[in-house]
This record gives C-alpha cells, structure tokens and sequence, in this order.
C-alpha cells in the first residue's frame, strides 16, 4: 500500500470552528520513496476570527490570509480531487501525519462536512490511516535508543516533530509550513523503518477499525502501546472473549493488563466488578480501535517489567481465563454499557450547533449522493439544489458558502440573513465556543504584553496588523 503523508495549517486551533489555511502532502510508494508532492494555501473564509497565535506559529501573515490566489472553497476542492487521484492510482492509500488523528484529521472531515464533501475521505475503504506519532512512540517504547530525544524537565523524551527532527540530523528551519513538517514526518519515518524494520509492518496493522478488531479477537494475547504523562509504555494484555471483546457503544476494543491476577474478578457480580473498573491502576486496557493504536507481538512485553519477572506458564494461564471467559467479558460489556449511559445523561445540555454535529448525526446516502452534483453545479444553480437536501445542516452550510464565494448570487434578503448570522456571531461579547472579535482583542493584548517584555519587535508589529485586520471585519459587520 501507497503512503500519502500531509499536514496542515490552520487559523484556529479549534477544529469545529476554525479553517485550514494551508496543507500539504507528499505521495509515496510502499518503500517511502516520493511520487509525487503538492502545497496548497488559500484565503481565510469570509467573516472568521483566526486565532493571533495560531497565525504566529504557522508564520502567516495578513496578505497571505487575505490575498492568496485560492479560496477556502477552491483548497478544499483541490484536496478532495489529488486525495482521490492518489488513492485510485495505488488501489487505497495509507494516510497519515504527525499526531494527524487527534488533530489534522480532525480538521479535515469537519471542514469536508461543512463544506458538503464527503468527510472521511481518509480512511474509507480502500483507504487506511495511521499517525506518525504513534509510530515514534511505539518505536521508542520498544528500544529507547532508537531515536536522539530531547528529555524534558521531567525527565522525559520529547516527540514534538521538530525536536525529534532536529535531535537526529533534520533541518528544521522550516518547521510550521505544512509541506515542510510533512517532510520532516518522511524522514524521521524513514529512519524508524530502517533502524526497526521489525516492528515496521506491525505498526501498520492497525490502519483502520476493522483491521484492529480483526487482531483484538484473533489474538490470545499482545503488547499494546500506551502514552501517559509523557512516557511511552508497554504493556502485556489479554483481549476478552472474541463475541464480547469490544465496547457496546464506542466500539473500541477491551483487553486486560496481564499483570492483574484474574481470578478473583472472574466470579464477582456486575455492581462489584464495577466498582472494581473505578479503581487505579485500571486492570482493563481500552484500545481505540479507530484511532491506529499500536499493537505489537506478546514478546514485546514479557521483555519488560514487570512481565519480565512473572512465570511464563502464570502468563498463559491468566490470557487463556481472559480470552476463553464469555461470561466475564459479557459482565464488563454490560458495566461499560451501563458507565456510558451514565455519562451521557450527566453530559452538557448546552445545544449542539451544526458545525458540532458530524458525529451526532451522519448525512444520509441519498444527501450524500448529492454532493458531486452540487459542487459541479454554477453558483446559480448551487442555490437551486440545495432544496433537493433533505438535512437543514447542509442547506445552511451551502448557503454560507455561496455567501463566501459568490455574495451576488443569493436574494438580498438570504445575504442580509447570512451576514446578520455572522455578525452576531463574531461581535457577541459572551464566552463562545468559536472565536469572536472580542476574544481576539483580548488574547491580541495579553500577546502584546508578552511580546513587549521580549522586546520582539517583528511579532508586536505583526500583532498591529492583524489586529487592524480585525477591525476591518468588525467593521465591516457591525450594521449588519
């Protein structure tokens, strides 16, 4: 399978709210050897606060936000068309990045969810995805001198893509320009591969849920990798019985650490096994199974402690209760069941706005279907089909978006709807979840303060200008 390995850079840290600004992505074989490359940066979408610091640390300036040939629209649209290329070209791609499943995925289907794209266009078959970061702390967990670390005040080794680049001989003068960090994310992938060459392949088994869940109920026993406070762990666990081994509602794999003596839980009722599962350290281990976790041979494991100093025999004989106990497995189902309901009925009532709802409510296939047309369509006829949408989230993201790229195209009584909508949003003086102009002015302030203790003249100007870019927003919204 072919790699396409890409990153992003955004005006906002939030991923509901916020827009990619820039990516890029380098097409590989299966040898990491480069096929092909592209970068991609575009104008912010119209009535968006960005966040000041997010545009410091990816060094974008005013005229690149506002006067780049693409728009937000037409960026989204060049990603949709070169992912689809690439992964026609190798029968399915492995997708992945530098911590991208926490974030730059993250981004990615909710920007194609509103921007009425099909979202998971990463991972849908034939198409996996992985994350580098996981990779690297895999690598290391299973010999720490694999890569250079720096180690932090704790004592702890760095897996920031740029420290870990630097450490081992990669130029980073670059770092926080999305082609450049992809760059960097292929070559200290490389150098895993090379030095590790072993453990390669295992890493990539996880690549999608099904692939994952294929291995939890298959295997008698393995070595996961966990990361908690700064350190990457190994840890031997058992999965439980393959027809109750994953969670009833998150579906994510459950297995136990091997450490834990089995048999007492074995035969406790459902509300003390409960109560047991509250308790640290947790003797159930949960792998996401979604979320490319590493999963490693057993051998992995009984190399550390404290497997390492328990009995082979006592191993294998508490993976074979574990694996073969339907009855226990069932009753953790059932206290999982019971804790994220639970959860659920104590959660947040605050509303859930559209932009929140990707994975509250899937677009239906008839929706969906739609989608090829509507994008294809002249903006004239975009406003027309958008009455053939049966989900009132996609009819309001279309109109938002003919507002951002083609104002002249709607009823003036729909533009002055929009933009009120906007309006409201970015001058609201409460605590919101996106960024509001008053937001902004005041993190603007707090780094300006900070900025003029360091004396760094280039950041404060630059904080001058956004901030009259702002303004100009503000403006320009405050009679809507």
């Amino acid at each position: 399978m072919n790699f396409v390995i890409w990153d992003i850079e955004s005006s906002s840290s939030d991923t509901f709210f916020g827009s990619i600004i820039e990516i890029g992505a380098i097409y590989l074989d299966n040898n990491l050897i480069e096929k092909d490359r592209f970068k991609l940066r575009c104008r912010i979408p119209e009535g968006e606060i960005p966040q000041a610091m997010a545009l410091i640390v990816n060094k974008t300036s005013v005229e690149m936000l506002t006067k780049t040939n693409l728009s937000h629209y037409q960026l989204l649209g060049e990603v949709e068309k070169i992912f689809k290329k690439w992964s026609q070209l190798s029968n399915g791609c492995m997708f992945l990045g530098w911590s991208n499943i926490g974030f730059d995925d993250e981004m990615l289907r909710k920007e194609f969810f509103r921007g009425i794209r099909y979202p998971y266009i990463t991972s849908v078959s034939p198409n996996k995805r992985h994350d580098g970061l996981n990779i690297a702390r895999g690598a290391y967990a299973v010999d720490n001198n694999l890569l250079k670390t720096e180690i932090n005040k704790k004592g702890n080794a760095v897996m920031k893509l740029e420290s870990l680049a630097k450490h081992n001989g990669f130029e980073v003068a670059g770092a926080h320009s999305a082609l450049f960090d992809a760059e960097l994310t292929v070559k200290v992938l490389s150098l895993i591969k090379k030095k590790q060459p072993q453990t390669w392949d295992a890493f990539l088994r996880t690549g999608n849920r099904d692939d994952t869940e294929t291995i939890i109920k298959k295997e008698k026993m393995f070595t996961l990798n966990e990361y908690f406070y700064g350190k990457s762990r190994l840890y031997l666990s058992a999965p439980l019985h393959p027809n109750s081994c994953i969670h009833p509602r998150y579906k994510w794999g459950q297995a136990v650490d091997l450490r834990v003596d089995i048999k007492p839980l074995l035969e406790l009722s459902i509300s003390d096994l409960k109560n047991e599962m509250k308790k640290t350290p947790k003797f159930l281990r949960t792998i996401r199974s979604n979320k490319a976790p590493i999963i490693l041979d057993a051998s992995y494991g009984m190399k550390v402690e404290p497997y390492n100093k328990m009995s082979t025999a006592l191993i294998n004989e508490r993976a074979e209760l574990i694996k073969t106990n339907e009855k226990f497995a069932q009753k953790i189902c059932i206290v999982l069941k019971e804790t994220a309901e639970e959860k659920e009925q104590t959660s947040s009532q605050e509303e859930i706005l559209a932009e929140e709802s990707i994975y509250k409510k899937f677009t239906s296939p008839k929706d969906t279907a739609l989608f090829p047309k509507w994008h294809e369509a002249s903006w004239k006829d975009k406003l027309i089909i958008l009455d053939k949408f049966e989900d009132d989230r996609l009819i309001d993201f279309g109109k938002k978006i003919i507002f951002q790229e083609s104002p002249e195209t709607l009823p003036i009584t729909m533009y002055r709807q929009i933009k009120q909508k906007i309006a409201e949003r970015i001058l609201s003086d409460k605590k919101e979840k996106w960024w509001t102009c008053k937001e902004f002015y005041f993190e603007c302030d707090n780094l300006r303060e900070k900025y003029t203790n360091n004396k760094d003249e280039k950041k404060l100007k630059f904080l001058d200008e956004i901030n009259a870019y702002v303004e100009g927003i503000e403006k320009k919204y405050i009679d809507a």
